[in-house]
């Protein structure tokens, strides 16, 4: 069965790059808004509100216009806050994380159109390159305690938007983080609460809208 499954992957992979015309690749910019939070993580837990910035390329891999593969190149910004509905003890907390990240999508117009909706999907690499803790609830969720931020954090992304003359376009994407965020707030004190959330992943979730610019 493993051998079936490589040599599927093995084929679908020729296929595909066989398909990819990088002569035609398009490049553009793109920024937008963030909401992040971080499941089973700091207590008190909030959403933090934050951007996202950079470039991408559109590479065809169709002959219809249609179908791409879209990969981008951006400082990311996530983490979560302390500004819980339910506790105001942590209100002025902050766990930021911001990351250069690369997702790499699928893309799909629905039609040929010139002007059409989309869909994409694909995986997100995210590489730390600042963490900052400020005010937060409990003093090992600090960045040089239990609460430092894993400095590769791998995820998976879906989105939708819409194309205006495949130049101007924008996008609603959400984002859920796969590996552990913070794999070492497993040992911390907050194990003593018998909480059975902290022993769970703690996954970073983002939801995004974006504005991008597709230069011809």
């Amino acid at each position: 069965m493993k051998k079936t499954i490589l040599t599927l992957a093995l084929v679908s992979a020729t296929a595909l790059s066989a398909q990819i015309d990088l002569r035609n690749t398009r490049f553009g910019i793109t920024a937008g808004g963030n909401y992040s939070r971080v499941s089973n993580a700091h207590n008190p837990s909030g959403s933090r509100y934050t951007m996202q910035a950079g470039a991408l390329a559109l590479i065809p891999i169709d002959n219809y216009e249609q179908f791409y593969i879209q990969p981008e190149l951006l400082y990311y910004g996530a983490g979560e806050s302390g500004n819980s509905k339910d506790d105001k003890s942590a209100k002025n907390a902050v766990y930021a994380n911001n990351y250069l990240s690369v997702p790499i999508y699928f893309k799909g117009y629905f039609s040929e159109a010139e002007s059409e909706f989309f869909g994409m999907a694909g995986p997100r690499f995210n590489f730390l390159v600042s963490q900052k803790v400020k005010n937060p609830s409990r003093e090992w969720y600090t960045e040089d305690t239990y609460g430092k931020a894993n400095s590769f954090n791998f995820g998976a992304g879906v989105g939708i938007g819409y194309s205006y003359k495949r130049m101007l376009e924008v996008t609603l994407k959400y984002d859920i983080g796969i590996s552990d965020t913070y794999p070492d707030l497993k040992d911390s004190p907050d194990n003593k609460t018998g909480d059975p959330n902290t022993q769970k992943k703690k996954s970073e979730q983002v939801f995004s809208i974006g504005l991008s610019y597709i230069f011809n």
